[in-house]
């Protein structure tokens, strides 16, 4: 930061924005440009409806600028700040001091000359270093104030830091990707054509002097608006430059150094450190994964050695990079509200190029005692992305279609089978009270339904199998009852009845005899709601009623092939491994 303030404040003193208190200098926010004067004045006419202060001048490119002002430097560089935080201007206006405005089409009637319907033609100026730049005029029109040989000089006689700065706040603006070495060569030359073009100026692909200060000047006020600062966390072995001026030091908790938003900001920063190898990666690629701060939705990649999350939704989006190296996990996550994409747009590189691990100290995982409650209910102060619904479900064939309730899966935005395979919808039966998911990535099934064509005897043991308890566990469980009925309380076909002390989370899981055949599905209790049933009275839609309905839909599991009693292991491989967790998500 002090080396870009000095070298602001050079090129302001050189270039006439910092001038003595007698001199009349004047500076403007420009804050749009267009290519015709009608596309200029519609948006002046907006901006007007906010900004008394707006105006609109035709530029020296032959574009049309939209601009605020004028106002002294100062008062300048204040109001870029104050109007980029408050995102009422776009986050790429700049300050310019008016040197490229030929006439005034804006306010309307501004008794200025008529605008020239021509710009005065130039001589072209042949210059061998830009003529080999690609796709950049061999012809460059120099600006009023400086020619394009002085333009060259000028830039000639920059010291290293002075051309690294440039360079700098190209990348920061977007308009520079490669190293930042000082060396202006074809890839620096197209960043700064690509500048004066979305400036309105004549894209020479050589900066005049004022560019230049112009330039630095909107870099210098964006990096006072942020408050970068270069962090080295000793605790985590982390160097990193940050927004300070919106993010503050809250606390460790490991494996995480916590930056909470500050002022408002809805911006928070988080650091990864702990011990381990790429095994501890890939666990902690899974993990962040269920968090409510990272969506399902954005790019994500994991290797041996590091991996990326984009994690984008509607009220929350985030980025997560870490990389496992010397026995070590180092990263960072960065979390933001979608509504800030611009400025996020802004600090986000910053924080990827700065990123380095410092020193082979990483976050000591008993830096901060966490106690059981915490640790099971939060990951490190970050709170487990949760489904608003959870069921169970059972697979049909190898294909990996899952059979589960209608009513699981009704109003979810986002299904999910086995905890983070995505699912969709592929058949409903809404009178039958069931549905078919089909899984968006390859399934592997330990093991798929095998549908009993019989019903049991009255009292015969049955056994469903269901995640219970949701996601608290990772694995479904047995309950064991007998088979009370083949028809609904009213006599209603195709619906069976059993006693069994089931859970909610039981729902939609198969209902299997001990040969590990599948009689059913469990249904909702629904059809008790009118009346209170004893404890332990349940239902569940037949297999005979479902299979004839599968068939309907062109779907056709298997049939049983036996019907003796099964080993408890085959009975436990069989009811377990078909059983899926259904999970719904907002």
């Amino acid at each position: 930061m002090m080396r870009f303030a000095v070298l602001l404040m050079g090129f302001l003193a050189a270039f006439g924005f910092a001038r003595g208190a007698g001199a009349q200098e004047q500076a403007w926010l420009q804050i749009e440009a267009q290519p015709s004067l009608a596309g200029a004045e519609e948006r002046a006419q907006a901006y007007a409806a906010l900004f008394p202060d707006t105006a609109g001048f035709q530029l020296n490119s032959g574009w049309y600028a939209v601009v605020l002002g004028p106002y002294s430097p100062a008062a300048a560089a204040g109001q870029l700040v104050s109007l980029k935080r408050e995102n009422l201007i776009p986050a790429d206006s700049f300050i310019s001091d008016g040197a490229a405005h030929i006439q005034q089409f804006w306010p309307i009637g501004a008794s200025v000359p008529e605008l020239v319907p021509e710009l005065v033609p130039v001589e072209p100026v042949a210059d061998p270093a830009i003529a080999a730049v690609p796709e950049l005029a061999p012809e460059l029109a120099p600006e009023p104030d400086e020619t394009a040989s002085e333009a060259r000089r000028g830039e000639a006689a920059l010291d290293r830091d002075a051309r690294e700065d440039l360079q700098e706040a190209l990348r920061w603006y977007g308009f520079y990707t490669s190293a930042i070495d000082g060396a202006f060569g074809p890839g620096t030359r197209t960043s700064m054509a690509a500048w004066q073009s979305a400036g309105g100026f004549e894209p020479t692909g050589v900066l005049t002097s004022r560019q230049r200060a112009t330039l630095i000047s909107n870099f210098a006020a964006d990096q006072a608006e942020f408050g970068f600062e270069t962090v080295t966390e000793a605790e985590a072995g982390i160097e990193i430059t940050l927004p300070m001026s919106l993010v503050a030091f809250d606390h460790y908790e490991p494996p995480f150094v916590h930056f909470n938003a500050k002022g408002g900001s809805n911006l928070r920063v988080i650091l990864i450190s702990e011990p381990g190898d790429s095994a501890t990666l890939a666990g902690l690629y899974d993990v962040l994964q269920t968090l409510a701060v990272v969506p399902a939705n954005g790019a994500r990649q994991l290797d041996a050695q590091s991996f990326t999350i984009s994690g984008v939704g509607d009220s929350v989006e985030s980025y997560a990079y870490a990389a496992a190296k010397g026995g070590q996990i180092k990263g960072y996550m960065v979390i933001w509200n979608p509504g800030d994409a611009a400025r996020m747009a802004r600090i986000l590189p910053v924080l990827q190029a700065s990123f380095r691990p410092a020193g082979d100290k990483a976050l000591d995982p008993g830096l901060v005692a966490l106690d059981a409650g915490t640790r099971a209910g939060l990951l490190a102060g970050l709170e487990v992305r949760r489904p608003i619904a959870s069921a169970s479900g059972f697979f049909l064939d190898a294909s990996g279609r899952v059979l589960t309730t209608a009513a699981t899966v009704a109003s979810c935005r986002e299904i999910t089978i086995e905890g983070s395979i995505p699912a969709t919808v592929a058949f409903t039966d809404v009178a039958g009270g069931y549905a078919v998911l089909t899984p968006q990535t390859p399934v592997a099934p330990p093991a798929v339904a095998q549908f009993q064509n019989a019903a049991p005897r009255v009292g015969a043991g049955i056994m469903v199998s269901g995640y219970s308890y949701g996601e608290k566990l990772s694995a479904p469980v047995l309950t064991f009852g007998t088979f009370e009925a083949d028809s609904g309380l009213a006599g209603e076909p195709g619906i069976g009845r059993l006693a069994a002390p089931v859970l909610p989370g039981d729902v939609g899981g198969p209902v299997v005899d001990k040969s590990g055949a599948v009689l059913g599905m469990l249904l909702p209790d629904a059809l008790g709601a009118a009346k209170t049933l004893p404890k332990g009275v349940a239902f569940f839609a037949s297999g005979t009623a479902i299979l004839a309905r599968l068939a309907a839909a062109g779907i056709t599991p298997a049939s049983a092939a036996r019907s003796d009693v099964a080993t408890p292991d085959a009975l436990n491989a069989a009811a377990l491994g078909m059983t899926v967790l259904v999970s719904c998500w907002e």
